[in-house]
C-alpha cells in the first residue's frame, strides 16, 4: 500500500528542501506534497501578519482543498511545533506525526521558551532588528558538526529566507495531549551528546503511541542523509498499512 506524506520544512527553508526526499518517496510510488509556509517564499514579503496559526492553518488548507487523508506528516525542526498542532486539529485526516529533530508543541508555549532566557531575548532582538524575521544563520553555523560539505551548507544558506519572527514566539494551542497523538520521533546523532535529547522528548519514550528512530547524520539529513531519510520515512509509514 503507498501513503501520502506532506513534508513541512524548517525554518528558513521551503518545499525546495525536500527534493531529494520527495523524489525518493515517489520512486517508491508514495504521494508527496512539500510545502512552502507562508512569508518563506521570497525574503521581501511583509511577514507583519504571518504568525504560528497562520502556519498551521497553511498546512490544514492544503489538506482540507485535497481532502487528504491517513496523511503522514512530517516536521522539521521548527515545524515539528506546526505539524503538531495540525494533527491535533485534524486527527481524522492525519494518520502519524513525524518529528525529523522537531520541536514538539505544548499548549501555551513558544518554540523561543526552549531557549535559555539570555538566548531568547537575543533571538527577539535579532527578530526586532530584522524587520520581523529570524534572519539567516552563516554557513559555518549550518555546517559545523552536522555531516554537511561546505558547498552543501553553502547551498542552503544562499536559499534560506529569513522566517517569519512572530511564529517563534507565538504559543502552540493543543485541545489534547501530545501523548495521544500517534507519533514518530527522528533524533539524528550528530545534532546531539551522548544521545541526550531535551526533556519533553525523553518524556515520549515512555508513551505506546510514540517510537523513536536515529539516523546517523546531522540536522539537515534531507540534505545530508535523503537516501536514509526516504527508507526511514518508508519504512514508518509500512507500520500504519
Amino acid at each position: 500500500m503507498k501513503n501520502h506524506f506532506v513534508l513541512i520544512p524548517g525554518p528558513w527553508m521551503g518545499a525546495w528542501v525536500w527534493e531529494p526526499v520527495t523524489c525518493g518517496l515517489r520512486t517508491l510510488g508514495h504521494h508527496v506534497r512539500p510545502v512552502t509556509l507562508s512569508g518563506l517564499a521570497a525574503p521581501d514579503t511583509d511577514v507583519s501578519s504571518v504568525g504560528l496559526a497562520t502556519h498551521v492553518d497553511d498546512v490544514l488548507s492544503l489538506l482540507e482543498a485535497d481532502d487528504l487523508r491517513d496523511v503522514i506528516l512530517v516536521g522539521h525542526s521548527y515545524s515539528g511545533i506546526v505539524a503538531g498542532q495540525v494533527a491535533d486539529r485534524a486527527p481524522g485526516r492525519v494518520a502519524r506525526t513525524v518529528f525529523v529533530e522537531g520541536f514538539l508543541p505544548h499548549d501555551g508555549v513558544s518554540m523561543l521558551q526552549a531557549f535559555p532566557e539570555r538566548q531568547r531575548a537575543g533571538e527577539l532582538q535579532l527578530i526586532d532588528e530584522n524587520r520581523g524575521r529570524w534572519p539567516i544563520p552563516d554557513a559555518t553555523v549550518v555546517a559545523d558538526g552536522q555531516d554537511l560539505s561546505v558547498e552543501q551548507a553553502r547551498w542552503l544558506v544562499e536559499r534560506f529566507v529569513g522566517h517569519p519572527g512572530r511564529t517563534l514566539s507565538e504559543p502552540a494551542v493543543l485541545t489534547r495531549p501530545l501523548a495521544q497523538q500517534r507519533a514518530s520521533y527522528v533524533m539524528c546523532e550528530m545534532e546531539h551528546f551522548d544521545g541526550k535529547v531535551s526533556d519533553d522528548v525523553a518524556a515520549m519514550r515512555a508513551e505506546p503511541n510514540w517510537d523513536f528512530h536515529t539516523l546517523k547524520t546531522g540536522h539537515w539529513p534531507m540534505v545530508s542523509a535523503p537516501e536514509q531519510l526516504v527508507a526511514l520515512l518508508a519504512g514508518i509509514a509500512s507500520q500504519q498499512n
